[in-house]
C-alpha cells in the first residue's frame, strides 16, 4: 500500500480496479505534522485527467503492473513499432499511448512497457536519455551571460532549451519526466 506521500510523479496506482498514473503532484502540510497531498492523474484506460487529493493516513492501493523490456524499431506518423527482444514478435501502438514520450524515443533503445490486465498503459522511459542536436542558432560573438538559454531541435523532432555553448552535432543528455538539458556527453 503506498501513503499519500509516496505519490511522486509517474507513480501508477489503482482506483476501483482503474489504474492512475500521477501527472502533477503538490503536497500541503496542515498543522500537527499532518498533510494533505493533491495530485492530477490520468486514468490509463480512458486517458480521461481527473484531480484528487488525499490526506495522511489514507491507504493507496498500487497497480498490479507488468513491465515487459522491448525495442523501438520506427514510426510511421499514427504508429509505433517495436520488437520483443527474446521472442522478436514485432507489435505497434497508437501514438495516443505514446503521447509525449515520442520525443524521448531512437530507433534500436530498450525501454519497458507497463501492462494492466495484458493490455499496454504507459511507456516507462530511462530517466534520462542522450539525443543528438539537429539544429540550433549560433551564439551572438560577445554574449557570454552563463545562464543564457537557446532552443534546440533534437533528432527525434523535440526542441530543448540548452546553454548558448551547445552547438550542432552535440549530443546531450535530456531529463524524460522534465524534458530538460542536463550536460553535454562528454
Amino acid at each position: 500500500m503506498y501513503q499519500p506521500t509516496d505519490l511522486k510523479k509517474g507513480i501508477v496506482f489503482q482506483i476501483d480496479g482503474q489504474p492512475y498514473k500521477v501527472v502533477e503532484y503538490n503536497q500541503k502540510v496542515v498543522g500537527r505534522g499532518g498533510s494533505i497531498v493533491s495530485v492530477k492523474v490520468k486514468n490509463l484506460v480512458t486517458g480521461a485527467m481527473l484531480p484528487k487529493t488525499f490526506k495522511g493516513q489514507d491507504k493507496i492501493e498500487p497497480a498490479e503492473v507488468n513491465l515487459k523490456k522491448v525495442q523501438y524499431l520506427y514510426s510511421d506518423g499514427n504508429d509505433f513499432h517495436f520488437m520483443d527482444p527474446e521472442t522478436f514478435e514485432q507489435f505497434q501502438l497508437d501514438k495516443d499511448i505514446i503521447e509525449d514520450a515520442a520525443g524521448f524515443l531512437k530507433e534500436g533503445e530498450e525501454l519497458s512497457l507497463q501492462f494492466f490486465d495484458n493490455k499496454v498503459i504507459n511507456i516507462e522511459l530511462p530517466k534520462n536519455v542522450y539525443l543528438k542536436v539537429v539544429y540550433t542558432e549560433n551564439v551572438v560573438k560577445g554574449d557570454t551571460t552563463s545562464n543564457v538559454l537557446k532552443d534546440a531541435e533534437m533528432e527525434t523532432g523535440i526542441t530543448v532549451k540548452v546553454p548558448s555553448f551547445i552547438k550542432e552535432g552535440d549530443v546531450i543528455s535530456v531529463d524524460t519526466s522534465t524534458g530538460e538539458y542536463r550536460e553535454r556527453q562528454k
